[in-house]
């Protein structure tokens, strides 16, 4: 399995961009899918973007589809997560993922590899 090491994670007042920092070994021959997902105390972990390594394709949930980009650096075996126009409704713990599975989806039950989580505030 791989392994993630999650940074970038800090506090912003509303309308403001974070981009948060993946650095995972074993990323380009071990993984086929990544992704971010997010979680507050007493909710669901819930998927903000993913990207199937080989082509790139991405994907979003509407809550955060035109502010969360979801990148990688193949080079530095590092994932991105560059988030603009940040709400109080971002506000969570964010964790980076890896599956070395067929499919690549928001789904956090499809996931197997996971980093140690970096918290996102922001200010209302």
């Amino acid at each position: 399995q791989v392994h993630l090491v999650e940074s970038g994670g800090g506090s912003v007042q509303a309308g403001g961009s974070l981009r948060l920092s993946c650095a995972a070994s074993g990323y380009t021959y071990r993984s086929t899918c990544m992704g971010w997902f997010r979680q507050h105390p007493g909710k669901e972990r819930e998927g903000v973007a993913v990207i199937y390594i080989s082509t790139g394709d991405t994907a979003y949930p509407d809550s955060v589809k035109g502010r969360f980009t979801i990148s990688q650096d193949n080079a530095k075996n590092t994932l991105y997560l560059q988030m603009n126009g940040l709400k109080p409704e971002d506000t969570g713990t964010y964790y980076c993922a890896a599956h070395s599975g067929s499919w690549c989806a928001l789904r956090p039950s499809e996931f197997n590899v996971w980093g140690q989580g970096t918290e996102v505030i922001v200010s209302s």
